[in-house]
């Protein structure tokens, strides 16, 4: 969604770097591209305006005369003053002090007002460990309530329906029955969607208001399509003076748009971003952190988000036994079952292109990243698939005619398992030691990257490969592996991440060198 803007920055503050001190001509440059980078990304000219002076009168002062250089000067204020206008501190949902807490979901049709009910009840259910209720209160659009009534399904949450809609029924009704179903079958929160018409008018302002009156919720969320440009911030307007809101929910956040009215809205209404919708499954919805975007946005990665999202996928107990296997015996006991679950594991986290993008320095490799192939992932899981128990427990029994075997199987080649196989060796002897704690040298479970099994390694790996094979003279990857492939450089010491049963740190997190052969080595690496 922010690609453009970040790119935009990038190129501004790289202006900066190498200089010995900021001076006025400095400062001016920088505030006119990011003022042209704002205004080309959609953002509200007001908020440009107030955005720029503030960036100009901090880099002006006394605060940045000691310490940082120029680049690091401008970029620290310049995330300051952007977590500012995205709202400053995360703000969390209000919750009645006797149930049933009330939501209603208010914006225009096409906002995602729906998809997003269920989401935020499925949030609340699995995060919040609330008993959400769903109320069909939209009986205008067709089909709104069907649409609702199979996203309930989806998300396992209970929908009360007591209409078809399509024209028919009183939604104020149905939202004052919907009180006393909640209250008679103890539902913690009841999520109420609404109607939404193609522009803002009178009548559905009023309908609205009503619906708001019948059941006085504990918060009202304004729901609202973050590539709709300008119009979002005029339409937030509109809602806020007619009905009132208390806080907003950007859906669509994965679209390519420019985005910039989302940027625009806390600081135009005075409402925070509460959530964030960036996909179309059920689980792709975040609380926003308005300090986390403007880190995004600028580069900076989200290492805090990922972690939390590995914290929710990865088992504590299967990663417990996991970091046990790889801290005895040199992780001898770690097999290729261990490493396809820890891999499908990470899967559950998201698209492999989103996990990355939110380290740190992801940005210099967008393009590598947007033509990254997941299907390399469903070929390693063929590939292993295609082995016996035995040969998945003890990887060092694969011969000539078991590889061939195995890439018949798989419909890959020999050279591809071959490749699997060395490349599992030295994910294991490399896991080991970060399990030993010396360090993090890479995500688990990553195709083409040095010491991780994959498809691909870049021309780096396959020099590293031709190099360790002239020098033992062995063509078996099990020899090669047992005879110790050369090892990448020392990583910072560091601390055993949360998928092998240990905490992430994020103090000195920096992008693994190896990352860049995650995404310029698959491509060469098929045969």
């Amino acid at each position: 969604m922010f690609d453009t803007l970040s790119d935009r920055l990038s190129a501004a503050f790289k202006n900066l770097r190498g200089k010995g001190r900021l001076t006025d001509a400095d400062i001016d440059a920088t505030a006119r591209e990011i003022r042209i980078a704002l205004l080309e990304a959609d953002v509200a000219l007001p908020v440009v305006k107030e955005f720029i002076a503030a960036v100009k009168e901090r880099a002006s002062g006394a605060e940045v005369r000691g310490g940082l250089n120029p680049a690091q000067q401008v970029i620290k204020i310049v995330n300051e003053e952007l977590v500012k206008i995205l709202g400053g501190e995360t703000r969390e949902l209000r919750m009645a002090k006797r149930p049933p807490t009330v939501i209603m979901l208010a914006g225009l049709q096409g906002a995602g007002k729906t998809t997003l009910a269920g989401k935020l009840a499925k949030w609340l259910k699995e995060t919040r460990h609330q008993t959400p209720m769903l109320v069909a209160a939209d009986l205008q659009r067709p089909n709104a309530v069907t649409q609702l009534q199979v996203v309930g399904d989806r998300a396992g949450v209970p929908v009360f329906a007591p209409e078809p809609g399509n024209g028919v029924g009183d939604p104020v009704q149905v939202a004052k029955q919907a009180m006393d179903e909640a209250r008679t079958k103890q539902y913690s929160v009841v999520i109420v969607d609404t109607a939404g018409r193609l522009g803002v008018d009178a009548e559905l302002m009023q309908q609205a208001a009503d619906i708001r009156d019948a059941v006085t919720p504990d918060e009202i969320l304004f729901v609202v399509d973050a590539m709709i440009g300008q119009d979002a911030v005029v339409t937030a307007q509109a809602f806020l003076d007619g009905v009132g809101f208390d806080g907003v929910v950007l859906s669509k956040l994965d679209g390519d748009a420019r985005g910039g009215a989302a940027l625009s809205i806390a600081q135009v209404t005075g409402r925070q971003v509460m959530f964030a919708s960036n996909g179309e499954k059920l689980e792709d919805f975040d609380v926003f952190h308005p300090d986390r975007m403007a880190s995004r946005i600028l580069g900076m990665g989200d290492v805090m988000s990922l972690i939390e999202q590995a914290e929710r996928t990865f088992d504590a107990d299967q990663a417990a036994k996991t970091a046990a296997k790889l801290q005895k015996k040199g992780g001898k006991d770690f097999t290729l079952d261990d490493f396809l679950a820890q891999m499908q594991s990470v899967r559950k986290m998201g698209p492999l292109t989103k996990i990355f993008g939110m380290l740190p320095g992801a940005a210099q490799f967008k393009d590598q990243l947007e033509n990254f192939d997941e299907r390399e992932i469903d070929r390693i899981e063929a590939v292993i698939h295609s082995m016996t128990p035995a040969e998945r427990a003890d990887p060092h029994i694969i011969n000539g005619s078991r590889r061939a075997r195995i890439a018949k199987g798989s419909g890959t080649e020999v050279a591809t398992v071959s490749g699997l196989v060395e490349r599992f060796f030295e994910a294991r002897k490399m896991m080991s030691a970060m399990a030993s704690g010396k360090g993090m040298p890479g995500m688990p479970g990553m195709p083409g990257m040095p010491g991780m099994p994959g498809m691909g390694g870049g021309k780096k790996g396959k020099q590293q490969a031709k190099k360790g094979k002239s020098k033992r003279g062995s063509g078996n990857p099990a020899k090669r592996a047992n005879q110790g492939p050369s090892q990448p450089a020392e990583p910072a010491p560091g601390e055993l991440p949360a998928a092998f049963g240990g905490q992430l740190g994020n103090s000195n997190f920096e992008l693994p060198d190896a990352f860049k052969n995650l995404i310029d080595g698959d491509d060469k690496n098929k045969q």
